[in-house]
């Protein structure tokens, strides 16, 4: 199946599946070909009524006239009514209704004393097209807003093999090899620059317009666009791992998970339809009875049936909500936020606690080496050790200590080199590294050159038999501290800076305005960092030296003293955060720098990893929800009305007129209400 053919697969299901309603995506050309019908049977109807003015015929002949424009307006709904309602004994669905309704109007005019509604017929199946244009443009600019998401992912990549470029499908290229981006191109894979220099745009993924200056040794994602030099770009992942494949899968995704608005709708819908289609045979056939012939009561109770029929069609709600939450998610992945489902939408909309995680999320997550203070072994050896036990973690904060390492220079005599007959990886200094084990919580252990090397907290420091010393020095640092156990004994420490990130106040500004009642940090930093950092930012509380359990369980009581109905948003973007996303009750993910892990289990994913951009989703979940409840409300309101009003006679004449208002009418109301949602 092709890209688009899947994508409008799954648009409909968007759409349709929530109750006992089925449609078609148009093409441009059909929505041409449906406005020329509509055309041509506005103008036929019109002819056809000054003839039966102006010529006296029988009700048969008047017939023949006005079945002229009906067939040429409802073809294509009387075969879908017969291949989805009768084939597939689903008779609740709107074009069997329709076409019962507007055959039954067909036909009334046979009726003893019953007065011809040939013209009404051909006006409901009218404007019953109409609505289903009205309901056309409003997917196609749904569709289109998320079209524009499926084209960050390049169908080409530019491969160098043998010595020359070959343009290739980017599924065929494996990690490790060179793709060339030009100017123009769209980077396939994600991967690292090792030739060039650049400017990229990166709207389509983080939704910020200021272009990106890249150069060597820089990470670039899949989906962006280069914007001037040519640049080679080592691939780090596969094209079904980058980011422009996942970002694809996660918004394709969201369709399966739905919000309460959308399952009570589908609920509603099962229940409803069919109670007011039996009522409208108790309305067509019990009434007569008390009319002085049953005949002609027959002939007025039938005409008020069609009527009632026509307004119990549930199009309105089965179609303006799913497309009321289905424009949230498109207008938030416009700003570099993506929402998985409709139940998130519920749940960002409800949040009264946002919990953080401190590195990478509030601060920058770039570190800097900012002070060595040895104990047993020379500071420049302590970098030493200290780089090579951090040689292949992930963190940022073993990123700071290798990018350290690099810039110095080391008397390789203090530790002696090994030979290359030892057992281990030969690193580029000559060094050797082997059972590296990460440790979560705690950092990490290895052997260096024949040295048992520990890496990370006090905690990891007791459990190696070191004893950390005070320091003087670093009574006042507000940076991380990382010890350094050699061979069981302590060999010292270093002082690691972060920053905190530009919008992290005002992301915390943000989220108290919108009346998120409490703020939270849990960071597996020490107290003295935490406590700056929260005093910083304005948080309402903090909770430091936290292993990923004891950060569950913080969740879990901040969980159950929340107030009832309202959630918890967890934000994370390290390995260790996935646990502690999927238990909240929205997890929300950096996904710009964040760890796949995190991002897997998240909710909630934030493509250009500014903080502020959640109090941004809260708006848009809350906006998305109140369009959707006031498509609902409004729906269901004016069609108990109008089924009281048809039901009871009060309308007389205009009973069909009013109650293709309260279907077609509301319906495109509501449509054009819920496009809304697409403006952010």
């Amino acid at each position: 199946m092709s890209r688009d053919s899947y994508f409008a697969t799954w648009l409909r299901f968007c759409l349709c599946n929530f109750a006992p309603v089925t449609r078609k995506i148009k093409t441009k050309d059909m929505d041409k070909k449906q406005l020329s019908r509509i055309a041509l049977t506005a103008v036929l109807l019109f002819v056809a009524w000054m003839v039966t003015k102006s010529i006296v015929m029988p009700v048969w002949g008047q017939l023949l006239v006005y079945l002229v424009p009906y067939i040429i307006i409802s073809y294509d709904v009387v075969v879908e009514a017969i291949e989805e309602g009768i084939g597939e004994r689903n008779p609740f669905n709107e074009d069997f209704l329709m076409c019962v309704a507007t055959i039954g109007a067909l036909l009334i005019g046979f009726l003893p004393g019953a007065e011809p509604q040939f013209p009404e017929a051909v006006f409901v199946m009218l404007f019953f097209q109409v609505g289903e244009l009205f309901e056309d443009y409003a997917e196609d600019r749904s569709k289109r807003s998320i079209n524009d998401l499926m084209d960050i992912r390049p169908d080409v990549a530019n491969v160098e093999r043998g010595g020359e470029v070959t343009a290739v499908d980017p599924k065929t290229v494996a990690v490790g090899e060179t793709v060339v981006v030009r100017p123009g191109e769209k980077v396939p894979m994600d991967g690292t620059i090792t030739d060039g220099v650049s400017s990229l745009n990166t709207v389509a993924l983080t939704g910020e317009s200021v272009p990106r200056d890249v150069g060597v040794g820089d990470d670039v994602l899949s989906g962006c666009i280069n914007i001037s030099g040519v640049l080679r770009v080592k691939v780090g992942k596969s094209f079904g791992d980058s980011t422009a494949s996942k970002i694809i899968k996660l918004v394709e995704e969201s369709a399966e998970n739905k919000s309460r608005s959308e399952t009570f709708i589908r609920r509603f819908s099962r229940v409803y339809t069919p109670i007011v289609v039996f009522l409208a045979i108790g309305v067509a056939f019990v009434p007569p009875f008390f009319c002085d012939s049953y005949g002609q009561g027959l002939a007025t109770w039938v005409y008020r049936a069609l009527s009632f029929l026509v307004v119990s069609c549930p199009c309105a709600l089965v179609i303006s909500v799913p497309l009321s939450f289905f424009g949230g998610i498109g207008g938030a992945s416009r700003k570099g936020i993506l929402i998985k489902g409709g139940n998130y939408m519920d749940a960002l909309a409800r949040l009264s606690t946002v919990v953080f995680d401190k590195t990478g999320t509030l601060t920058q997550g770039v570190f800097a080496v900012d002070a060595i203070h040895p104990e047993a072994i020379d500071a420049d050896d302590l970098l030493h050790l200290t780089a090579h036990a951090e040689e292949y973690s992930t963190h940022p904060i073993a990123s700071a200590l290798r990018a350290a390492f690099g810039n110095a220079t080391f008397k390789d005599a203090a530790l002696g080199n090994v030979s290359a007959t030892n057992i281990g990886e030969l690193l580029a200094d000559g060094c050797r590294l082997d059972n590296v084990k990460e440790i979560a919580g705690q950092g990490i252990r290895a052997t260096v050159n024949g040295h048992a090397v520990s890496v990370g907290n006090v905690k990891l420091m007791e459990a190696s038999g070191a004893k950390v010393t005070e320091c003087v020095k670093c009574e006042n640092a507000v940076g991380t501290i990382i010890h350094v156990a050699v061979d069981g004994v302590y060999a010292g420490h270093i002082v690691i800076a972060d920053k905190v990130k530009a919008d992290s106040r005002d992301a915390i500004a943000g989220l108290k305005g919108l009346g998120v009642e409490k703020t939270v940090m849990l960071t597996g930093d020490h107290e003295r960092v935490a406590a700056r950092v929260a005093e910083d930012l304005g948080l309402d509380e903090y909770h430091a030296s936290l292993l990923p359990q004891d950060k569950v369980e913080w969740v879990e009581r901040l969980i159950s003293a929340k107030s009832n109905g309202s959630t918890l948003a967890f934000v994370g973007d390290g390995i260790n955060d996935a646990p502690v996303l999927a238990r909240a009750d929205v997890g929300i993910a950096m996904g710009a720098l964040g760890a796949d892990a995190a991002i897997e289990a998240a909710d909630v994913v934030l493509m250009d990893d500014k903080p502020s951009k959640i109090a941004m989703a809260v708006h848009i979940a809350r906006r998305t929800i109140a369009n959707a409840r006031q498509n609902s409300t409004f729906a269901i309101a004016v069609k108990v009305v109008i089924l009281v009003l048809v039901a009871t006679g009060v309308l007389g004449s205009l009973a069909m007129p009013l109650a293709v208002f309260g279907d077609v009418g509301v319906m495109v109301l509501c449509v054009l209400n819920a496009m809304r949602t697409l403006r952010v």
